[in-house]
């Protein structure tokens, strides 16, 4: 175990894919954010599980929120770790989930609940592993909801991105699952073309959740996309409603626009 040292502006370490930083929030007592190689990777309130501060993971919280009755407990996979944003706040809004974290950093894992430990009551399991791989491994229909998350750095690996992963989550979803997936994109969104082609040849219904300014070209972001195997399962109106009341406002594109968006945008195919 690699050892930690304290620095005037927060926490470091080496972990197994570069070195880590965790930086208190002189404005929340119990914020945190982490960085891998000076790349923000999550930011986690350990005393209000509840408080998504990046964008990001307050679209995939909407996802979460109305994929099933409130407080409804649910099989949740999360494809990269981080510091467990994503899984502190499925705990403490539907207790009683079972969850399983795949993140292929030991080390990183390690020293994130070392200094901010998970809370004991949640079932969160933790798997070391190569996405991809793990994914193939796991049995059909055995999650709710998938939350991919994956990065090396800034960019979304390759090996989470093409037609066969796409299919292998599809698989591991219950019939009336969800997979919600963070992708970092800049205009004129090729990246986020690609993955909304790439979704479609495995899930019947698919959405993505945008920054206006993101989709007119005027700025780098996130897109989150919401997919499920059944045709007009996403709560398009409920998801909508809550990305135009947010902080930073943002639209759901589906069905027509989503036609319009993707026209002329192949499937990412890696064999």
């Amino acid at each position: 175990m690699g050892s930690w040292r304290e620095i005037i502006d927060g926490i470091a370490e080496d972990a197994d894919f570069g070195a880590a930083r965790l930086l208190r929030d002189p404005r929340r007592k119990g914020g945190w954010t982490l960085l891998v190689e000076e790349v923000q990777q999550s930011y986690v309130d350990v005393h209000d599980p509840t408080h998504l501060y990046f964008e990001y993971t307050r679209r995939i919280g909407s996802v979460v929120d109305t994929m099933a009755p409130a407080g409804a407990p649910l099989r949740v996979l999360h494809l990269g770790g981080g510091a467990f944003t994503m899984p502190r706040y499925v705990a403490a809004t539907r207790p009683g989930s079972a969850q399983l974290v795949v993140e292929r950093d030991r080390r990183l894992a390690a020293f994130v609940q070392r200094v901010l430990p998970l809370p004991a009551e949640a079932e969160i399991a933790l798997t070391i592993g190569d996405a991809r791989q793990t994914v193939a491994g796991l049995d059909s229909g055995a999650y709710d909801l998938v939350i991919g998350d994956v990065y090396d750095a800034a960019q979304m690996p390759e090996s989470v991105s093409d037609v066969t992963f796409a299919a292998e989550v599809a698989r591991v979803l219950a019939p009336r699952g969800v997979y919600a997936v963070n992708v970092a994109d800049l205009a004129p969104l090729a990246f986020s073309r690609g993955q909304a082609a790439t979704l479609r040849t495995a899930f019947a219904d698919v959405c993505l959740i945008v920054r206006p300014e993101l989709l007119r070209g005027r700025r780098f972001g996130n897109v989150v996309f919401a997919a499920a195997a059944e045709a007009d399962r996403l709560p398009i109106g409920r998801l909508a409603a809550i990305a135009g009341r947010d902080r930073q406002p943002a639209q759901v594109v589906s069905g027509a626009g989503l036609d319009l968006l993707t026209d002329g945008a192949e499937p990412v195919r890696l064999e």
